[in-house]
């Protein structure tokens, strides 16, 4: 899952989406240096992509892009994953997703000096680019990979995916979608319990 997907499944506790969004620059035991709140959006976000990983429905969604694609299959999935989110947001969440979006901004903004370095960088960019709010059209997402394709190492145009295979699979990619979110929507509110 990405962006988008880790904060709507972080709950209602500001701090929590905040800890989840900025997770992937935490790394080991360094989130025990944050307080309570921003910790255990660090520790959901782990068990989000651990649960990911492991999980059959999004495992197929993601073997349609494999032989093409590779180890990046699971990057352009989650990108994928987001956009159904976006799309169908009104089947999950009664605040609008432009509200939603806007005020998640703030409250990265209230909390940036809390933030890791590396996720300081790209805060400034997420919000004027309004990355949140692209996922919700395919050439949002298009864009969103052109730009991950110019971050890696060896140069991968992963924005290809977003006009092929998505358009090929679309139909199939979004019921798996679907099927998976009621999965991972339980799985989270049991962690939630059980990070108090």
């Amino acid at each position: 899952m990405n962006y988008l997907a880790h904060i709507y499944l972080s709950g209602e506790n500001n701090l929590l989406k905040v800890g989840n969004f900025m997770a992937d620059s935490v790394k080991g035991n360094d989130y025990l240096n944050y307080p309570d709140d921003l910790r255990k959006g660090i520790l959901l976000h782990r068990a989000i992509d651990s649960f990911t990983d492991a999980n059959e429905i999004y495992r197929q969604s993601k073997h349609r892009l494999h032989e093409n694609y590779g180890h990046y299959s699971g990057v352009i999935m989650d990108v994928l994953y987001d956009h159904f989110l976006a799309k169908n947001w009104k089947n999950f969440s009664s605040i609008p997703l432009d509200y939603f979006i806007d005020d998640f901004y703030k409250i990265l903004v209230e909390n940036f000096d809390t933030l890791p370095e590396k996720t300081k960088k790209i805060v400034p960019y997420l919000i004027e680019q309004n990355w949140l709010n692209s996922y919700q059209t395919i050439s949002g997402i298009e864009r969103i990979l052109w730009q991950m394709s110019h971050r890696i190492k060896f140069k991968v145009d992963l924005s290809k995916a977003a006009i092929f295979e998505l358009n090929e699979f679309y139909n199939e990619f979004e019921a798996e979608f679907f099927d998976f979110m009621k999965e991972i929507e339980f799985m989270c509110k049991e962690k939630l319990k059980e990070l108090g």
